[in-house]
């Protein structure tokens, strides 16, 4: 069948039943051997699959996937699950998500499943009955979708596909699936195309509607432009804050994000991005079309210094101030002048115990002691800092974390210790008030 045909054909449950018992054939077949090398998958022949699921059934089957069994399941930890929702981007459009679909779901008794890109399942929502039935195979939080572990399936055929796709009844590779039907849409980082996961409506296949392929594409098309938002909203910020220190350098330098796209120039044509080492650090550093160029940090990215021929940027310094009682800032000044970023209660209770174990520093097991008294809580503290990091760039290190080599730092703290971060319950915070 073509790809459009189930979306034409099934109109009743009559016509849900009819094509479950004709995929069934289709899939009972190409196991018997009718996908032969003469036979590609999606010949226009009532005995060949669509294109797309015969290509995933050949994958397959290349990987040892047993149609009659499951493969065990090895979720990820509570910590890891934990700790890839926190570094995710798609954590930022779970809303966006879930009033897209959450109400179709509960409405058609599906679930919505949002994966990551290695096909790991980190959210899971919607009706409950079928939450139950999904347990019954594995497919919960933390859980492996791919092909290679579950067959073919919306998931891991989308993550491989890299396009939207609806599975449904037999055409699930593993018998055990035969009752389900899903459709997935990839979702993609809109600054680099780079894939971040999917999104997923799956439920019993009686739920099926021809529509529900559309509405999943449509909802990961929103996510995508609400990420694409987000950027740019971050790039008007770095703009704002990169503006003063551009204004006071002589010669040509860019402001530039994490992943090199342009907030602003001096003294040149603005290019669109630079293309940044995966993980650049303060100093000199040989750019493509530009040479030689001397990075320094920025709240939320860097200041490309362009065609400098001179030595690595000098120590910085950085100025952690909790004497106020409306908040907390860290200012750190470099080559190029200063810059102050605000900081969140969180980050200045962090950057507070930090700074009064400078310069050897703590391990995320010591902090997570420090913030909440409870030593398991690493994956939250090393959340926190990832997030922190993005605005300290070349400022922290870590293993221990603490401010980098060569940085000079200062507290200033209230006159009275009992004024030290009021809000604060963290025991470390606690503490320093006691003297």
């Amino acid at each position: 069948m073509k790809d459009t045909a189930i979306g034409s054909a099934v109109r009743s449950a009559h016509d849900i039943r009819e094509t479950a018992r004709r995929l069934a054939s289709v899939r009972e077949a190409a196991l018997a051997g009718a996908l032969a090398a003469d036979a590609p998958p999606g010949e226009d022949s009532p005995d060949a699959p669509r294109p797309v699921i015969g290509e995933s059934w050949l994958r397959v089957i290349g990987w040892g996937v047993d149609p009659e069994r499951d493969r065990a399941q090895h979720p990820l930890s509570v910590a890891e699950l934990e700790h890839r929702r926190q570094n995710s981007q798609l954590m930022t459009v779970l809303p966006v998500l879930n009033d897209g679909l959450l109400a179709a779901a509960d409405a058609a008794q599906q679930i919505m499943v949002v994966t990551d890109a290695e096909g790991r399942v980190l959210w899971r929502e919607g009706s409950a009955p079928v939450r139950r039935m999904a347990d019954r195979l594995g497919f919960d939080k933390g859980a492996d979708w791919t092909e290679g572990v579950v067959g073919t399936n919306a998931i891991g055929t989308a993550l491989v596909a890299r396009r939207p796709v609806l599975v449904h009844s037999a055409e699930h590779f593993v018998r055990s699936h035969h009752q389900w039907t899903c459709a997935a849409a990839p979702l993609h980082d809109p600054r680099d195309g780079r894939l971040l996961g999917t999104v997923d409506l799956s439920g019993p296949a009686h739920s099926f509607h021809p529509t529900t392929l559309s509405l999943v594409s449509a909802v990961a098309r929103l996510a995508e432009g609400e990420l694409r938002i987000r950027h740019h909203a971050s790039l008007e910020r770095l703009r704002s804050s990169a503006a003063p220190v551009l204004a006071r350098i002589g010669g040509r330098a860019l402001a530039v994000d994490p992943n090199g796209w342009t907030a602003g120039v001096s003294g040149m044509t603005p290019p669109d991005r630079v293309a940044l080492p995966k993980a650049p650090q303060a100093g000199p550093l040989w750019l493509p079309r530009y040479g030689m160029c001397t990075l320094e940090p920025l709240p939320g990215g860097w200041l490309v210094r362009i065609g400098r021929d001179e030595p690595a940027a000098g120590p910085s310094r950085v100025l952690l101030d909790v004497s106020g009682r409306d908040g907390a800032t860290v200012t750190v000044t470099g080559p190029a002048g200063g810059w102050t970023h605000e900081l969140s209660p969180r980050h200045a209770e962090l950057l507070f115990v930090l700074a009064v174990h400078h310069p050897d520093g703590r391990s995320a097991a010591e902090l997570a002691q420090d913030l909440f008294g409870d030593r398991s809580r690493t994956v939250t503290v090393r959340a926190e800092l990832s997030r922190l990091r993005r605005h300290l760039a070349g400022v922290l290190a870590h293993r221990p974390y603490r401010f980098a080599d060569g940085v000079e730092v200062e507290l200033r703290l209230p006159s009275r210790p009992g004024r030290l971060l009021p809000q604060s319950s963290a025991p470390a915070v606690a503490a320093a008030r006691r003297g």
